[in-house]
């Protein structure tokens, strides 16, 4: 009788320099941002306040679509933490309105999401 061995894949998990601020998922602590990549606290998500980040670390991307947001309308992507799979918030994939391109290509983490972590103090 043939024995069956499972194996776990692990995830890989990029890990932010000790030396700097960062921003960490909520539900699993994964490294999500360093503090050098936000652009801006001024921003708003489903469930609150949100950050808009020029990049992130250990998030997946779903389809984009596009949604009528408060900006007008845009094509985003939603976004999940690789680790735990919660949904953080979505990636500008495309602008229609040329006031609003500065966003293509950029995050929205919801602050419901993150956690400050390493030399907040």
């Amino acid at each position: 009788m043939a024995s069956i061995i499972m194996t776990r894949s692990k995830t890989f998990q990029a890990y932010l320099p000790n030396c700097h601020r960062t921003y960490s998922c909520i539900h699993c602590r994964a490294h999500l941002a360093n503090h050098d990549e936000l652009i801006s606290k001024s921003f708003q998500g489903s469930q609150g306040r949100a950050y808009l980040f020029n990049s992130v670390v250990n998030v997946g991307c779903g389809l984009a679509e596009e949604r009528v947001l408060l900006t007008g309308l845009h094509a985003v992507a939603d976004i999940y933490c690789e680790n735990c799979k919660t949904t953080l918030g979505w990636k500008y994939e495309h602008a229609f309105e040329s006031s609003q391109k500065y966003k293509e290509g950029k995050f929205i983490i919801e602050l419901a999401h993150m956690i400050k972590d390493n030399g907040w103090d």
